[in-house]
């Protein structure tokens, strides 16, 4: 039997805490740390035996660690410690601006060559597994559209974005998507929908004291990448409220690719999701894609890497024997 691949963790916030939940499902992994911001006496693990550092330790763990899961948030962790940790670790993480992924990759990409370290980048959902089935629904249907709706749910990078600005205590974002505009994408017509009219955002915010609710509100409907392209509406509550009303993760979303194959002949694909947990769904991509960047490394792929470029196969702790004979 192999030894296990030993993974650690960087950041223990929800999608941290839902990596060691995913981690306890994958008996060829073992957890041999957690690295964090906070002082360690502060972080409960799962398991009591796991070992708790401090991030700053990080650099001196390297032959410790075959994976380090990144999970931090994609707005100001991953930009600053995505490149920075790829030049001394295998990595994996859920980067999701999508118009700067390519800027990312590049940033990643330099330092894990340089240092023939693997770095799987953007492997969530979405990015990750809505990425694969917009792929997938273009090759197969070349003739035909894809609209992609994400929630009704809760998303943790937009709700990250939204607590990062000044004056904000405390913050959850929903994306709604619009039923009109699904149901049109099912229909298989071929109008390309605008991102206003496909999704609707909803901000829950709690105020710090003396801050003004105005220049919140304008800083989060303006906000590039996340919020400037949508009809956004903010809502003051209080910490009470937050903490009664939007505690569960809930989210989820459809990938609908419809076209021809011949004049006529109308063929729809459709993925969806339905998740009570986004970060623990979202931990659960990110330790597969371990497994692949670790399996990619050990081939001596390394550079930065995408899920285009992982075959499915190295996601599954089971042999490709083992995949013919149960999967195929």
């Amino acid at each position: 039997m192999t030894d296990p691949i030993r993974v650690a963790i960087a950041g223990h916030g929800n999608l941290g805490r839902g990596v060691e939940a995913a981690i306890l499902h994958n008996p060829d992994m073992r957890l041999v740390g957690i690295y964090t911001r906070r002082p360690a006496e502060q972080i409960s693990p799962r398991r009591p035996d796991t070992p708790v550092f401090a991030i700053a330790e990080l650099a001196g763990h390297a032959d410790r660690i075959d994976v380090l899961i990144l999970c931090g948030g994609s707005k100001e962790d991953l930009p600053q410690q995505g490149p920075e940790y790829a030049a001394l670790f295998n990595t994996v993480d859920s980067f999701d601006t999508h118009a700067r992924i390519p800027d990312y990759f590049a940033a990643v990409d330099a330092p894990a060559r340089a240092n023939r370290k693997t770095a799987l980048i953007s492997a969530g959902w979405d990015p990750g597994m809505f990425s694969i089935n917009r792929a997938l629904g273009e090759a197969l249907l070349p003739d035909g559209e894809t609209h992609t709706f994400w929630g009704d749910g809760l998303s943790q990078g937009h709700s990250d974005a939204v607590r990062r600005i000044p004056g904000v205590a405390g913050a959850v974002q929903y994306t709604r998507p619009v039923p009109a505009a699904m149901e049109q994408a099912r229909s298989g017509s071929r109008r390309m929908l605008t991102t206003r009219e496909k999704h609707q955002r909803e901000c829950f915010v709690v105020l710090q004291e003396g801050a003004d609710a105005e220049q919140v509100r304008d800083t989060i409907v303006r906000m590039p990448h996340y919020f400037a392209d949508y009809d956004t509406t903010v809502n003051f509550i209080s910490a009470e409220e937050l903490a009664r009303d939007h505690a569960a993760m809930v989210h989820g979303g459809f990938v609908i690719r419809s076209g021809n194959t011949t004049a006529g002949t109308a063929q729809t694909i459709e993925y969806s999701l339905k998740l009570e947990s986004n970060p623990e769904f979202t931990a659960s991509v990110l330790v597969a894609y371990a497994r692949a960047a670790y399996r990619l490394h050990c081939m001596g792929q390394y550079g930065a890497k995408t899920v285009f470029d992982v075959p499915p196969g190295l996601l599954s702790p089971k042999s490709a024997e083992q995949l013919r004979a149960e999967q195929l």
